[in-house]
């Protein structure tokens, strides 16, 4: 959101002059512009990046009048994506094309942005920073509220000619901010890694190092570093708020934030071709232009184990569904130490299969059989019950979890079955690393997966994860693959009140041993008090063309591009949604820039979506582009979400004019599950508790 260069500079100059003088006073504080030595030298020292802090920046009775003129006559949008959720006003630059009587209404306003562009703060800005000389004919600024559950995750501002990003605070100056209330600008130290070509990448630690909590009148600025100046607004909290007089909420963070940008044509200081040298310099591109070396989890798919140990390995993966073995009664027996006896029946799998063909996607409720299920939710109890330290380095020294990063990609509590310290003895092994070391690589569960999907599958990444309330999220990431790729989400989110149908999410046998009942969303879909806990999972369609290039004249708020969001979907109203299309069929790009009011729209460029819930496996065939990201778990969610997730390689049959992979010539029938089994006999060979007549499947 910017302003450019005019065409008769003259004219707005003589316009800021006359906004600046209708206010009839000083804006600044008395002596505050010759001040910038000792604001430099406190830049100069800051951690863990050159950054400052100055309080009392204007008058108070300027800001106090532009707070009210704000409150009384400007409107905001909610906004939402993968990486941020807030309230947004216009572009503030687009003041000068009011009309006469609204700008009337705004003379406050007009005089401060005029003011914070004016040549002599920007000198002074320039000096404290050593960032070299500002624009003053491209202004980049808007108001943004943060009311709880509000949040701005990790990113480096790093887009276009910006150089220099800055909050300016207007939260209520007769209630000061309690920093408990969350709403705090958090700064990220960064490792230098050395890259195989000799250059050094700077990469974000998991953890913030440097708090500033909001305070009215106070100005928090940096300058733009490429793959340095990592930073996010924690959430604005909202357990056991406070109230005014009037029963109003008070935690309203209302702020003034956006850039100075190098000079542009025209003016001093302009450099030929220095924003888009600029542009190339990003963290983003660095990262994706080095393969996510330094992210993790690292990816790793490994290749399954056969049984017939003289086939080759190039075989093994040419072999088509056809070929497969049936589940056997070695496979049956040790599946159903796992499993719900339903979905290993032939006529199950057959509408598994069938939906899935339709779809390329589908939910299995009650997954899990109820002797197995019943352990791992008293394992997830017990573990949400302790408290975790909260430096990562603290949690990865003294439990069994790693901590993802970067952050401005994901951040998440994860384990796999390689991880050393995760190599118990085998009746020490925690639920969850039983799903990670034995059923879910095992040939059986790969027999079983290829009989729901008609895929061929000839390796396999799994990984366990749990997303802490108030910190964790993955933020929006394309499949880069030619091949489409199979991908599990087996959601074991034992806390209800999450939203979504969650009749199908549910196992009602559990609710009654553990003496808990369903709880349904606290709000209604779309109602704009209905709490924002995030948590759930998305797979949306991405920019098949992706030529947009240059995205700096058009991008979002926070200083990244993130996916639209419907409002749906942020306040968990939104069940398990399949894919309303096959894959083949092309859905509309999500578009960042526009806000989607409503959640009827069926073409939203959402493909499939499950909100946290228990006991419930996804499974997605998932093409090139498509997106996909866990939404930040808010501080206000029932709990943590817990999940296992994998991902499949699929084998790509050769098309000899009789279909593809999907046709019904190649792919396994569900009926090929045993040679003598019925449906009551597998049932049988079950866990004793179970009963087979209750465990009805939910598809």
């Amino acid at each position: 959101m910017k302003r450019k260069a005019e065409d008769d500079p003259g004219h707005r100059s003589v316009k800021k002059k006359a906004s600046l003088e209708s206010n009839g006073s000083q804006p600044f504080r008395q002596g505050l512009l010759q001040e910038a030595d000792k604001y430099h030298k406190q830049y100069v020292d800051s951690q863990p990046y050159k950054h400052g802090v100055i309080q009392n920046l204007l008058e108070p009775r300027l800001l106090r009048k532009v707070r009210a003129e704000i409150q009384a006559s400007l409107s905001f949008t909610p906004k939402e994506t993968d990486i941020y959720r807030i309230h947004q006003s216009g572009d503030l630059a687009n003041l000068d094309g009011l009309d006469d009587s609204s700008m009337k209404l705004l003379p406050s306003l007009l005089a401060l942005r005029d003011a914070l562009y004016s040549p002599s703060f920007r000198d002074f800005l320039s000096t404290v920073t050593g960032a070299g000389l500002l624009s003053g004919s491209k202004t980049d600024m808007a108001i943004n509220v943060y009311t709880p559950g509000c949040h701005l995750l990790c990113h480096d501002d790093v887009i276009g000619s910006r150089r220099v990003s800055y909050i300016l605070y207007l939260t209520d100056p007769d209630r000061p901010w309690k920093p408990e209330w969350g709403g705090a600008l958090r700064l990220y130290s960064t490792i230098t890694h050395k890259a195989e070509d000799g250059t050094e990448v700077k990469v974000p630690s998991p953890d913030c190092t440097v708090s500033i909590p909001p305070a009215f009148n106070q100005l928090s600025f940096f300058a733009v570093q490429p793959g340095e100046s990592f930073h996010d607004v924690e959430e604005v909290y909202s357990t056991d708020l406070d109230s005014g007089t009037d029963g109003v909420d008070s935690r309203v963070r209302m702020a003034i934030s956006g850039w100075y940008h190098i000079p542009q044509k025209g003016e001093d200081g302009y450099v030929e071709g220095l924003e888009e040298s600029l542009a190339e310099r990003s963290s983003l591109q660095q990262l994706q232009g080095r393969d996510d070396q330094y992210d993790s989890p690292r990816s790793g798919m490994k290749p399954y184990k056969h049984d017939d140990h003289e086939e080759s390995e190039s075989t093994a993966v040419r072999k088509s569904s056809q070929e497969e073995a049936p589940l056997t009664e070695d496979d049956l027996e040790f599946l159903l130490k796992y499993i719900a006896p339903t979905y290993l029946t032939p006529d199950t799998l057959e509408s598994v299969s069938d939906t899935f063909v339709d779809d390329c996607s589908i939910c299995l409720g009650k997954f899990l059989n109820k002797k197995f299920s019943n352990a791992l939710r008293n394992y997830i109890t017990r573990q949400e019950s302790q408290a975790l330290p909260s430096a990562s380095e603290d949690i990865e020294k003294s439990t069994a979890w790693q901590v993802a990063r970067p952050p401005h990609k994901h951040r998440f509590l994860y384990q796999q079955a390689s991880s050393a310290k995760n190599k118990e003895d085998n009746h020490d092994v925690s639920p969850i690393q039983d799903l990670l070391r034995n059923l879910l690589p095992s040939e059986a569960f790969r027999k079983w997966l290829q009989l729901a999907t008609g895929l061929t599958l000839s390796s396999h990444d799994l990984c366990g994860r749990r997303f802490r309330r108030g910190q964790d999220y993955t933020l929006a990431t394309g499949y880069t693959g030619n091949e489409s790729q199979l991908e599990i989400i087996l959601d074991i989110t034992p806390t209800h009140g999450w939203g979504g149908d969650d009749n199908l999410v549910t196992d009602d046998e559990d609710d009654a041993a553990n003496g808990t009942k369903n709880a349904p969303a606290e709000k209604d879909a779309g109602s704009e008090e209905a709490p924002a806990i995030g948590g759930y999972v998305a797979y949306m369609a991405g920019d098949d063309n992706d030529d947009d290039g240059d995205t700096s004249d058009d991008n979002n708020s926070d200083g990244s591009d993130g996916v639209e969001v419907p409002p749906d979907l942020s306040t968990g109203a939104r069940a398990c949604r399949p894919a309303a299309q096959k894959k083949k069929q092309k859905k509309k790009k999500a578009d960042p820039a526009v806000y989607k009011a409503t959640a009827d729209d069926d073409d939203d460029g959402i493909l499939f979506s499950m909100p946290p819930c228990w006991n419930t496996l996804g499974i997605v065939l998932r093409d090139k582009g498509v997106l996909r990201f866990v939404k930040y778990v808010g501080r206000q969610a029932p709990g943590d979400r817990w999940d296992v997730v994998g991902e499949f390689c699929v084998v790509a049959e050769e098309d000899e004019g009789n279909g593809g992979s999907g046709s019904d010539s190649q792919r396994p029938r569900p009926d090929e599950i045993g040679h003598e089994e019925s449906e009551t006999e597998i049932a049988s060979l079950g866990d004793d508790d179970d009963d087979s007549s209750d465990e009805d499947s939910d598809l």
